[in-house]
């Protein structure tokens, strides 16, 4: 039940977990006595004194890089950029940076990417692996942002130390990128300040307050924390995924008194239950009270597939009547079923 997409999306993410493909110690790394990297020896730091964010890091997960806005209310979205977002969900993100060779968004690389940072007295690289290799230039040199800067896709960033954290502020974003996989959009007046601090020699904190009047009502913060993995390399990425964009499929729509029918409450085993609920043109659901709602898009009146970057779908079984009376949940090539237990 896998769509071209969901495909193509599995391949572009497939790179960073072959990375560890050399047998090298680098050098200057506390290790325990089993010769692994002791991650809890203190940071490092420069001449200077200020810590050395210098190494390789993994992605700070949160999810982030699916949805930004998981943490914010319905009215805290503006209705234009919803919309649009709702609009990219249902038709399978054909046309998202991902599926098209296109940069994606500063959000999604620190919350998956592993990437590369040097650090210099007056500018801090990073090299992200992921995709289609892109860097970003923090200038440290005491300048500020722009007045009127051209817009680019990871915009312009200046940084600048607070005692042991890196305050890095960011501007001068393009409006065509997307902020993570599910469509979030973001406008030219988008301002990110990402503060790094590094705890000890193999862990960084990281949070981006994310401020973008015209898409969002208020300014909000994404916290995570990203990993050192001092015994590899990021590799080379190249994006093909463009020539795949004739295969790639749309969704179905369906009514919204048509889809309301499979709104409920679905069991799969005592205590175990998955909420459906349905907006839009779209049936959100929910294991657990505090799982994440997954949103599903319809492929035919009665399978769905996820709106995320794996193979999860979601087949509803009607008796003989028409009426549903379950559903079959498929991913990771298992399947589970599930019995309607009351209407939602």
């Amino acid at each position: 039940m896998k769509s071209s997409l969901t495909i193509l999306a599995a391949a572009a993410f497939a790179l960073p977990a072959l990375a560890q493909w050399i047998d090298f110690k680098a050098p200057g790394v506390p290790r325990l006595s089993d010769g692994k990297p002791n991650l809890s020896a203190p940071a490092p730091r420069t001449a200077d004194g200020k810590p050395d964010l210098s190494g390789i890091w993994r992605g700070g997960g949160g999810r982030y890089d699916y949805d930004v806005a998981q943490n914010l209310k319905p009215d805290e979205i503006q209705p234009w950029a919803e919309a649009i977002r709702q609009e990219r969900v249902a038709d399978f993100r054909k046309d998202s940076p991902l599926a098209r060779c296109l940069p994606v968004s500063l959000p999604f690389h620190n919350s998956r990417d592993l990437s590369r940072i040097v650090q210099s007295p007056g500018v801090i690289v990073i090299l992200y692996e992921s995709p289609n290799s892109p860097h970003r230039t923090i200038f440290t040199d005491g300048r500020d942002l722009p007045k009127d800067p051209s817009p680019t896709w990871l915009g312009y960033s200046v940084g600048r130390w607070d005692g042991d954290t890196l305050i890095v502020d960011s501007a001068g974003f393009n409006d065509k990128g997307w902020l993570d996989v599910g469509g979030h959009p973001n406008s030219e007046a988008l301002r990110i300040t990402e503060r790094y601090r590094r705890r000890d020699f193999g862990h960084m904190e990281l949070q981006m307050t994310l401020d973008d009047p015209k898409a969002f009502t208020k300014s909000f913060t994404l916290r995570m924390e990203k990993t050192l993995s001092p015994d590899t390399e990021i590799l080379e990425d190249v994006c093909e995924n463009e020539r795949d964009r004739g295969h790639l499929e749309s969704g179905v729509k369906i009514s919204p008194a048509e889809l309301a029918k499979y709104a409920g409450v679905y069991e799969f085993s005592p205590g175990r239950q998955a909420v459906v609920t349905a907006s839009n043109g779209l049936l959100y659901v929910q294991e657990g009270p505090n799982a994440a709602k997954i949103v599903y898009v319809p492929r035919s009146e009665t399978n769905f597939l996820a709106s995320t970057v794996n193979d999860d779908a979601i087949e509803f079984v009607k008796d003989g009547r028409g009426a549903i009376t379950g559903l079959i949940r498929h991913a990771g090539g298992a399947e589970r079923k599930a019995m309607r237990k009351a209407d939602h």
